[in-house]
Formats: C-alpha cells, sequence, structure tokens
C-alpha cells in the first residue's frame, strides 16, 4: 500500500507528502520497485523527512513509497554468531543463511532491578593496563587517543588476550574504519579459529553516515541476543565510538537541525546514553565493552570525547609523547583511570604498589627538569634512586604485543598479574638497581637473567 511521494531529495535524506495516517517515527519505507530504502525520523502534519539507509543516487522526484517494516530487521537467533554483517543486519560473508528468527534492533532497556555490577577482575595480560587501569567484567572501557598513538592495534590485542582465552562470545562493531582493517581481522579470526564465537558488524568508511551510525545498533543487538536469550557473557569490541558521533552529526546538519559547539549536535548526550544503556550487565549475562575514541587534533576536552567519556567506568588513555619515544602501548597512566582501583577490590599489595609507583613517576617527571639543567650528581642519592628506579619501571611497562608482531618481528607475550606485582615491587625496592634499564625494554615478565 502506497503511503506517501517524494517531493524533496537531499543527499542522505527526502521529504514526502503523506497519503496515509498509519505512519510512524522508524518506519522502514521503500520505492516500489525495492531499490531505495528509508526510515521515518520525523512527521510535520501531512510530511515526513526520511533518512536514507542506501542511496539517493538516480532517485526521482514524485517516486511512490511503500511501508516495508516498522524499523530495521536483523537476525536473533544463534546464527548471528560466527557471521558477518553489514550496519544494517544483512549477511555479507558469502555462506548460505537461512533466518530462524529476526527482531527490531532499536534500543531496549534495562529496568534498575536487572542490573548486575558485582563481577571478577578481567585480567587482559596488558602489563600496564593489568596494573595502572584494571578491568572487571560489565565494565565499559574508552580507549583515548588522536590518530596513529595505537588505538586499533590495542583492541585488537584485546581481542585476542581476552577473546582467546575466555568462553565469552564477542561481537566487534566497525564503525566508520578502514575495510581493509576489517578484512584483516576477519582473516586473523579465521587463522586463529576463533570466527565461530565472534559477530562482526562493518559500517565502513566509505558509506553514507545513516550506514556508519547504525552499525552501533545492529551489533548491540547481537550482544543483547547473546545477553538476554543465551544468559551469556559477551564482549564488544567498538572501533570508534567517536565516528558514531560524527555520523550523527552529519545527519543532523542534513536534516538542518541546530548544532552546537564543534559541530555536534544538541542532543549528542541523549544518543550516546542510549547507545551506552544497552550494553549493560544483568545477573544472567555481562555485556563488556571496549570502545576507541578518536580525539581530534589530540584535545582531550573536546566535548564528544568528555561526553563519550562520561560513560565509562574506565579510560586507557594513549599518549602521542609516549609513542615518539617508542614505548608501546603508548599509554599515560597519569590520564588512565578504573573505577576497580580501590583497596578492596585489587588488595592491599596492588593497591599499594599502583600508589608507589605513580608517586615514582610524578617525582621523576619533577627530576628530568632538574638533571637537564644541574646534572644527575646535584641531587640527592633517595632522587638517583627514584630517578634509575622510574625509568626502569616505565621501560618494563613496554611490552611485544601478538597484534604488532607482523610489525615488530618480536614475539607478542602475555604476563599474568602476579608476575607484574611481583616485578614491580623488585624493581620500586631496588632488587634489581644492578640490571641495565635496557633489560627491562619489551619484554613479558623479567625473568632475571
Amino acid at each position: 500500500m502506497v503511503v506517501g511521494k517524494i517531493i524533496s531529495i537531499f543527499d542522505v535524506s527526502i521529504k514526502i507528502v503523506l497519503s496515509d495516517n498509519n505512519l510512524h517515527v522508524g518506519d522502514i519505507l521503500e520505492t516500489e520497485d525495492g531499490k531505495y530504502a528509508f526510515e521515518v525520523v520525523s512527521i510535520d502534519s501531512i510530511e515526513a523527512t526520511c533518512i536514507t539507509l542506501k542511496t539517493n543516487h538516480g532517485l526521482k522526484k514524485g517516486a511512490k513509497l511503500v511501508k516495508k517494516a516498522s524499523g530495521i530487521e536483523m537476525e536473533y537467533s544463534d546464527k548471528v554468531i560466527g557471521r558477518v554483517f553489514d550496519s544494517y543486519g544483512k549477511i555479507i560473508d558469502g555462506k548460505e543463511f537461512k533466518s530462524d528468527k529476526k527482531r527490531i534492533n532499536r534500543n531496549t532497556t534495562i529496568s534498575l532491578q536487572e542490573l548486575h555490577t558485582e563481577t571478577e577482575p578481567l585480567w587482559t595480560g596488558i602489563k600496564i593496563i593489568d596494573f595502572f587501569a584494571p578491568i572487571q567484567k560489565g565494565f565499559k572501557i574508552g580507549l583515548i587517543g588522536g590518530a596513529g598513538v595505537g588505538k586499533t592495534v590495542l583492541i585488537r590485542e584485546l581481542i585476542h588476550n581476552i577473546y582467546n582465552d575466555t568462553s565469552a562470545n564477542a561481537v566487534f562493531i566497525g564503525v566508520g574504519e578502514r575495510s581493509r582493517e576489517g578484512q584483516e581481522l576477519i582473516e586473523e579470526m579465521k587463522k586463529s579459529n576463533l570466527l565461530d564465537k565472534i559477530s562482526l558488524v562493518f559500517g565502513q568508511m566509505g558509506s553514507n553516515p545513516v550506514s556508519r551510525s547504525m552499525a552501533v545498533d545492529t551489533g548491540l543487538t547481537i550482544a543483547e541476543y547473546l545477553r538476554d536469550e543465551k544468559n551469556k557473557d559477551s564482549l564488544v569490541f567498538i572501533d570508534n565510538i567517536y565516528r558514531y558521533v560524527q555520523a550523527q552529526s552529519e545527519i543532523s546538519m542534513e536534516l538542518k537541525e541546530i548544532l552546537v559547539e564543534n559541530g555536534y549536535m544538541a542532543n549528542m548526550a541523549e544518543l550516546i546514553s542510549k547507545v551506552e544503556e544497552r550494553a549493560n550487565s544483568t545477573k544472567n549475562g555481562t555485556i563488556t565493552s571496549f570502545q576507541t575514541i578518536y580525539v581530534p587534533a589530540d584535545d582531550l576536552n573536546d566535548e564528544a570525547v568528555q561526553t563519550i567519556s562520561a560513560y565509562m567506568d574506565g579510560q586507557i588513555t594513549l599518549d602521542r609523547k609516549m609513542a615518539e619515544k617508542g614505548l608501546h602501548p603508548a599509554i599515560n597512566v597519569f590520564k588512565s583511570t578504573s573505577k576497580l582501583v580501590d583497596v578492596e577490590k585489587i588488595g592491599q599489595r596492588h593497591y599499594d604498589l599502583l600508589k608507589k609507583a605513580l608517586a615514582y613517576f610524578t617525582r621523576y617527571e619533577e627530576l628530568e627538569e632538574v638533571i637537564a639543567i644541574l646534572g644527575i650528581d646535584e641531587v640527592s642519592e633517595e632522587d638517583k634512586n627514584i630517578f634509575y628506579r622510574s625509568r626502569k619501571l616505565r621501560n618494563y611497562f613496554s611490552q611485544p604485543l601478538f597484534a604488532a608482531e607482523s610489525f615488530t618481528n618480536m614475539p607478542g607475550v602475555k604476563v599474568a598479574i602476579e608476575d607484574i606485582l611481583n616485578d614491580v615491587e623488585n624493581i620500586l625496592n631496588g632488587t634489581y638497581d644492578y640490571i641495565d634499564e635496557l633489560s627491562f625494554l619489551f619484554i613479558g615478565r623479567y625473568n632475571g637473567k
């Protein structure tokens, strides 16, 4: 049944005049030949505005539209596991597929009574993260940094280390990232025989902003299925959540909506909250999410970065200065945080060592300026120890990564938290004072040689 006719065509939106009053925001419309598809975003009297799900290329005014569904539908069964989807929930891996059950991929909410926050730590095997910003099941972790500091490499390392060692299913959501990187990830999963437990969703960089933003809803629908229907723990990796905000800003601009400072939409906080509220945990299953957050112009005070960070249980901040020194992962320990850093959650020993390490690094930064001017001989013996031990500790927290093996030719390593605590304690207490600081560079645990 025809519900309207196109009267205006823009880059990623159209306006239609309605011939049916039984139309709602979120409904999916198609041209009669099925070539073009749209989602209704607003209705004003006898007119409606729709965003384009595919392309407007070749579309003509006067084309008649029919209602296809009440929302974007996607598979909601065990058949989502181990498959590759586009932004709209369509299988794109070329394998045979027959649907069992579908569901609209719109936001769902969890009541306060259903929320569950008490879970165990989730160790990553990455020394600097497990020591300074430990993670807990059900956490939302932001991997924050500008261009080229290693966000994608780090999220791939987390996929390798955590996903490899857990029975949890995983969902990878690529939002506005390079299609080449997506293909590389698929090949890595195949080689590791891990593709049967991970679902991948891609909204490619070259896609229109609607497609890029829809990838998040599709990926989270899969995670909700694993949590609510299968009662399983799941890992969600979003690369990059900032691109979701960017895509939504482009859509808002197209729809002539009022934008605030830096070109972000006025309802940015509301849109982000709807995404983050979906990635919550219940008593039946947890969703642990790792979300890379691009920092435009390395400005951590950017409004979008700050808004997204407010929803995180921890943040891992990558630093360009660390990367320039060749220390990877290039994580700034002063700007990285975790709600798990509490003496009752990580234990007295870990807590005390963490505070002592931060105190050493703080004093080291002060001493760097003094020593650069006066020389090392002009400081006290105690400060000399702090200076040299801090340099050893800084080198120790570099680490060969599995995700970077092809670039570094160094085999990746994982380190248990007990080994990390022992090594840090020995460095800070002076047990390794006789060892050259270069011996601690790009190693796993220190083997005492």
